[in-house]
């Protein structure tokens, strides 16, 4: 597969992220270890206006290269078929990697995640128990079924449900990722409108590397999301 240049994500609300965990000045160490999570420098800074436009304009060619088709059907569809938090330690698994990089003072028993601090995206909401959280993926299961992924072998399956590579990933409150199910952005866009911008971009990126198709609805409500972009 091409190699496809991946667009900046997320980079206002991890900063968000870490201006929470100043904040709160103790947290709760007994019987576990606290970490800092290291987060990569930004390569512009959240008010950068032209960095801004460069990410909503590389989405835009990349949401042009995208197939268009019509939706396929979900005869045969499994979340089985797609297998998912593979391990990555002992007793860990990718969710405990999703969280523990999207929090900041995370909280480890072993290489479990059991506390920290953490903003939902999309709904703007903070948490400190990882059990108010779920791993979502931007592009849903069910969805990437509809869209190419029934053509699909178990392995590749499995790589699309683990990918810690592209912006497939993250952590946000369980009540948004439910009520999100497997609806593309032409049935559901996160309450949390400044982030329609970055969730369009990350959209876009995973369905462009992944080789998945969009529909016509889906391929104009992604291109209005990115008219949000500052």
């Amino acid at each position: 597969m091409p190699h496809v240049p991946q667009l900046a994500r997320r980079r206002s609300w991890r900063q968000v992220v870490a201006g929470l965990a100043a904040v709160v000045a103790l947290v709760a160490t007994t019987g576990c270890e606290v970490v800092d999570i290291e987060v990569a420098s930004p390569t512009s800074a959240p008010n950068d206006s032209a960095g801004a436009d460069a990410d909503a304009d590389a989405a835009t060619e990349l949401l042009d290269q995208l197939t268009v088709a019509t939706a396929g059907g979900m005869q045969g569809y499994s979340r089985d078929r797609f297998p998912h938090w593979s391990r990555t330690g002992d007793n860990c698994d990718v969710r405990d990697t999703v969280l523990e990089r999207d929090g900041t003072a995370i909280e480890l028993d072993g290489c479990n995640v059991v506390g920290g601090q953490w903003l939902s995206a999309f709904d703007g909401r903070s948490f400190t128990d990882p059990g108010d959280l779920d791993v979502d993926h931007i592009v849903p299961l069910a969805n990437a079924w509809r869209s190419g992924a029934d053509e699909w072998d178990t392995e590749r399956r499995r790589e699309f449900a683990n990918d810690l590579e592209r912006p497939q990933l993250i952590a946000v409150s369980a009540s948004s990722n439910r009520a999100k199910g497997d609806q593309d952005p032409s049935q559901w866009q996160p309450p949390n409108r400044d982030y329609w911008c970055q969730y369009a971009q990350d959209w876009i990126t995973v369905k462009h590397y992944w080789e998945l198709s969009v529909t016509a609805q889906e391929k104009t409500s992604l291109a209005d999301m990115l008219a949000t972009c500052p």
